[in-house]
């Protein structure tokens, strides 16, 4: 019998509803609180529904809905007043306590409620499209030789495609809505109100985009903008940045001096929480009309394709009958097999695994690591709470046992400690916002999380912090309140009384928790901080020292006189060497249907990556030709029938030996001939990528920009000639330039963002665990007063009082690294998995963290130690 699933909301945001809320309203706003539930039940799914309904509840929790407190036998305002009036008392009074209690606290939730909104901001990429939840992306893949029948794993995917499979799609399948393409943001010339632009990230885009994405149309039709050839829909920025005004419907632009393009829409800029982000889309008729021969190829790649599913289609519906449809378009492709398979656009930001993002990606471990941090910081801060509070236990006893003979009860003096851990938080909590404010720009900076004062004042947030503030005063505060209440007022009037050995176990165990997370957080900052400086010093196989690029974006005019100008610019003074190439490491390259000659004489398909280059490529990056020669000017046929390719390429196709592919048969978009020569692997991607396949090939009217070598000495001028040269021998073109390592450094952008803020909150947990072991540390040495005084008279050294003071610390630090290093070593080890290269965990970063705890912890425990083994005895023995 099937099982029924349950599809009600969650059972305790309705019990809290109904505690809070005016019996007044509570039958009206439940009845439109379950028909909202229904309703998206049915639209989205059962997971969001309860999630909405949680959210919806909390937008509720209000002083207008609340019900009013009843005046019981005691006057409970009056009450909860006195308790607050106490509660502020102590805490004046204990101001030093209070303090670290306080600051603890409040950074210690101020970094979870960063966490929180940067956390928060990554789950919310792309989840403004209505069509979310229908939408899909569409990948692709191929093997050839032996692996032809092997089926793709997931990271055998690309997202990247061809142009035809969109189509394709939509005529075989009743179930797709519709398609739509993109192209990546190649470099382009426009011209607007005799102004020139070199654009980056200017795609072209279907008629579809705005029926598949929910991006807003300032000015426009979304159902014709992109239908016609010649069509261009301008982002707000660059309507304004063109022309001052977003109201340009009619105005033209010349695309790349020859191609006039009407200005058919003005949209709103692309939120930043988006995977893909243009500035600008030309419609895909344009770039039709430019190549259309590309756009029946199945095996050139240069797109990015998606569909939209019809409502009440799912994807277990047509996955099926991908790959019939991927063996039909493709059959006459001999010794591979070309693969289709789809992914939710929901979710792809964090969990894509498939190469060839169309934009920057998430990264879940990250996150889940940034979550138990903020939770581990948060932690250290209410243990410093109940470690001061059960400490300081003594302080309290008389007042309690005065409390319990005038007639308070157990439970009242349970609601007054906890009352006053609650205001505690509530101070912290304050002081967390106003942390978090003052830091914003610079949070901005670093993640592109904005935060401002309207964030705190959303009443979402207003009703979880104030249920935060409610969870942690109540957890912080129990043991401590609990613990406190219990105390027998016949034993502490008389003076006989004396906390139990439990308190004291307590305090330890807290603390050595503490030590574990700080000593985690070390280790991890530390394997953190190498790794990136691993990747920085790592041997990439080329050069890419004092490079700096010229862009020039497949101009005509340019490559026609390419020669004529590199030596024109190798001429200039601090420019020491000069290539030309349509691609460089770290940039963007396309990838090339290619057949190569397999050691049983077959024609072996495969697509690697193709760099299209001229002669002095290679020799000025420095990459090491491990067989046969690189390009030449002396071979004329070096640009009609001659290819290059790496050593991992060379390896795809089954050769071990680079000096066997040499002399090969190839065959590469259009161009057949022999491979002359093979490059040792260099890194021109990522290191979280092994070295891919790559081929080069000489293509003298494929060129892009020029890498030229600078001399660093007087960088300002060099620039400054090469932008005067440029302007009288390239006058059609604005000067655009970047250097090389910062272009290629920004691969690393996201690992260098988690390397600040990783280390940034282990400093904050290092912090507040050193506040709570100082504060801990001054009262227990305070009590141990008239003890080091009596050791003091019998003659005991500062060497022994100190040592006598600190040796518990040393047993709990040796427990805690024991228990914290192979934790920490599990955790990052996961992390690097993330590296196809990577730097080991050594020992060297163990006995780092050990020296590092070591000399934070006993330098703090020390300072205190000092302080009482130097007093004057007879100062605290006089009331003796």
């Amino acid at each position: 019998m099937p099982k029924i699933q349950n599809i009600n909301p969650p059972h305790w945001a309705l019990r809290f509803f109904r505690w809070f809320c005016n019996p007044d309203f509570v039958e009206d706003l439940e009845g439109d609180l379950f028909e909202r539930f229904e309703r998206r039940v049915d639209e989205k799914s059962l997971n969001t529904a309860r999630w909405l309904f949680i959210t919806d509840v909390l937008k509720l929790f209000r002083p207008s809905l609340m019900k009013s407190l009843k005046i019981q036998k005691l006057n409970n305002t009056t009450m909860i007043n006195n308790y607050y009036k106490v509660a502020w008392r102590h805490i004046v009074k204990e101001k030093f306590y209070s303090i670290i209690n306080i600051s603890g606290l409040a950074v210690g939730m101020a970094s979870c409620i960063f966490i929180a909104f940067y956390v928060l901001k990554e789950l919310s990429y792309d989840q403004y499209h209505e069509n979310l939840d229908r939408t899909y992306r569409i990948l692709q893949g191929a093997h050839a030789g032996e692996e032809r029948d092997i089926p793709p794993t997931p990271e055998d995917f690309r997202f990247w495609g061809n142009a035809p499979v969109g189509p394709a799609l939509k005529e075989e399948l009743p179930e797709v809505e519709y398609f739509c393409r993109f192209t990546p943001g190649h470099s382009k010339l426009i011209k607007a109100n005799d102004e020139l632009y070199n654009e980056k990230n200017v795609v072209y885009g279907d008629s579809t985009v705005f029926k598949v994405f929910s991006w807003n149309l300032i000015a426009g039709n979304p159902d014709k903008v992109l239908t016609e050839p010649n069509s261009i829909v301008l982002t707000e920025t660059l309507a304004k940045k063109y022309f001052g005004t977003t109201d340009v419907l009619g105005k033209t632009v010349i695309l790349e001096q020859e191609r006039e393009c009407v200005v058919t829409g003005v949209m709103e800029d692309v939120p930043d929480n988006s995977q893909y982000i243009f500035d600008g889309i030309i419609s895909m008729a344009t770039f039709y009309d430019i190549r259309p021969g590309i756009f029946d190829n199945w095996g050139y790649v240069d797109f990015y394709n998606y569909i939209t599913l019809k409502e009440g289609a799912t994807i277990e519906s047509i996955t099926p009958k991908l790959q019939p449809i991927a063996t039909k378009y493709t059959a006459d492709w001999k010794n591979s097999n070309f693969y289709l398979d789809i992914e939710p656009l929901e979710g792809s930001y964090l969990h894509s695994v498939a190469a060839r993002q169309a934009g920057k990606t998430g990264s879940v471990t990250n996150l889940i690591i940034f979550s138990i941090i903020g939770l581990f910081i948060l932690i250290i801060a209410c243990i410093n709470f109940i470690n001061l509070s059960t400490a300081r236990s003594l302080e309290r006893a008389k007042e309690i046992g005065i409390r319990k003979v005038v007639g308070a009860r157990q439970y009242s003096l349970v609601n007054q400690f906890l009352s006053e851990f609650i205001l505690l938080a509530l101070f912290a909590g304050v002081i967390a916002i106003c942390i978090v404010t003052v830091a914003a720009p610079y949070l901005y900076e670093l993640t592109g999380v904005q935060i401002s004062i309207s964030t705190f004042l959303n009443p979402l947030f207003l009703g979880v912090f104030i249920i935060g503030i409610l969870t942690i005063g109540l957890l912080a505060g129990s043991y401590p309140a609990f613990l406190l209440s219990k105390f027998q007022p016949a034993k502490v009037l008389k003076g006989n009384f004396k906390t139990g050995s439990s308190g004291v176990v307590l305090r330890k165990g807290l603390v050595t928790f503490q030590f574990i997370l700080t000593i985690g957080l070390i280790i991890g900052t530390s394997t953190v901080y190498n790794q990136l400086q691993y990747l920085q010093n790592h041997d990439l196989g080329f050069t890419k020292d004092q490079t700096l690029i010229l862009e020039f974006g497949f101009d005509g005019e340019v490559s026609r006189n390419i020669e004529t100008l590199k030596t024109q610019f190798a001429n200039q003074p601090g420019i020491s060497s000069i290539c030309a190439s349509r691609a460089v490491p770290g940039g963007y390259h396309p990838n090339a249907g290619t057949l190569i000659e397999d050691q049983n004489g077959e024609m072996v398909p495969h697509s690697p990556a193709i760099y299209e280059i001229d002669p002095d490529f290679v020799p000025f990056y420095e990459i090491k030709v491990l067989a046969g020669r690189a390009f030449s000017y002396d071979y004329y046929s070096d640009s009609t029938e001659a290819l290059m390719i790496n050593m991992a390429a060379a390896r795809q196709w089954g050769y071990t030996n680079p000096e066997e592919v040499v002399g090969k048969k190839f065959s590469q978009w259009g161009r057949e001939g022999k491979i002359i020569g093979v490059v040792d692997d260099f890194n021109y991607q990522s290191l979280h990528n092994e070295v891919a396949p790559l081929s080069l090939r000489y293509e003298p009217f494929s060129m892009a920009m020029f890498s030229l070598k600078v001399d660093t000495d007087d960088l300002y001028s060099t620039i400054q000639n090469l932008e005067n040269k440029w302007k009288e021998l390239i006058p059609h073109r604005p000067f655009s330039y970047y250097f090389l390592d910062d272009s290629f450094d920004q691969q690393y952008k996201a690992d260098n963002q988690f390397a600040e803020l990783f280390t940034a909150f282990a400093l904050l947990a290092i912090i507040i665990a050193l506040l709570g072991l100082f504060g801990l540390t001054t009262y227990t040495t305070s009590q141990r007063i008239k003890e080091i005084g009596i050791r003091k008279v019998l003659g005991a050294s500062v060497g022994s009082i100190v040592f006598l003071l600190s040796k518990d610390l040393s047993k709990l630090l040796i427990v805690a690294f024991i228990i914290a290093a192979p934790l920490a070593w599990f955790a990052m080890t996961k992390w690097l998995e993330g590296f196809a290269y990577q730097e080991s965990i050594g020992i060297g970063i163990y006995i780092i963290a050990a020296i590092t705890i070591s000399i934070i912890a006993f330098g703090t425990m020390s300072w205190q130690s000092m302080k009482a083994a130097l007093q004057n005895p007879t100062n605290s023995l006089k009331n003796e």
